[in-house]
């Protein structure tokens, strides 16, 4: 678990152990969740990812990943949050692959297809791992996965977070809930529906601008790299 948004974290977690069961696992080492602590990360979020890691019975570490940021903004002293927060994203997932390693295992990504389609994802940060178990499903659908599965109550209704730093949380980052942009975001997507029918419905146009217009602007971040096609012409 990369992250400490734990609704949808704790559902990955639940999802890996039912495929490590199927699979005949050798035991909870098969699952390892690794806690990556910012120092200025609540403490309860740390304490609510042992609790979701204890009830499954799977192993667990911290890794400070404060050391590592430290040292290379103390050559760029005024960077912004947004560099400090990008490169907190991809210092964990840097520890994340290098865990991979060490334990001969794969990196279980933990984004929602809401996350996926507003862009409020980092590349080469969250946005990477071997495999997504919960990538196409919307955020308000892994909450009420969460609840089918018996995620505690108290996980699911936390405000969403990455916790990088005191009252962050991504719907106050993105200026609109979670559940009102899932309701765009399912016309929009699925139903094909456009802004103007989208807002005939019942739903202010400055939410349906402001999703749609967030997910037009993130279209980059869910297409591989562009490489020039060459044409490669046999003797």
């Amino acid at each position: 678990m990369d992250r400490f948004e734990l609704d949808w974290d704790a559902v990955v977690a639940e999802i890996a152990g039912f495929v490590r069961e199927q699979m005949r696992g050798a035991g909870p080492e098969n699952l390892v969740a690794l806690m990556m602590p910012y120092r200025t990360s609540s403490p309860q979020s740390l304490g609510d990812a042992a609790l979701v890691a204890e009830a499954l019975g799977i192993g667990h570490e911290v890794i400070e990943i404060t050391p590592m940021v430290d040292v290379y903004f103390e050559l760029f002293p005024d960077a912004n949050q947004l560099r400090r927060a990008n490169m907190m994203a991809r210092q964990r997932m840097a520890v994340l692959y290098d865990q991979s390693e060490r334990f001969g295992a794969l990196v279980v990504g933990t984004g929602n297809r809401t996350e996926s389609l507003l862009g409020y994802t980092t590349l080469w940060g969250d946005m990477a791992c071997a495999f997504n178990p919960v990538g196409g499903l919307y955020k308000t659908q892994v909450r009420a996965l969460a609840r089918h599965l018996g995620v505690p109550e108290r996980i699911i209704a936390k405000p969403p977070t990455a916790d990088l730093w005191s009252g962050q949380t991504d719907e106050g980052e993105l200026g609109f809930t979670y559940a009102d942009a899932d309701q765009v975001l399912t016309r929009a997507v699925d139903e094909g529906l456009s802004a103007e029918q989208i807002a005939a419905e019942g739903f202010a146009p400055e939410l349906v601008e402001a999703v749609l217009g967030r997910m037009g602007r993130a279209a980059f971040k869910r297409c591989m790299p562009p490489a020039p096609e060459v044409q490669h012409l046999r003797r």
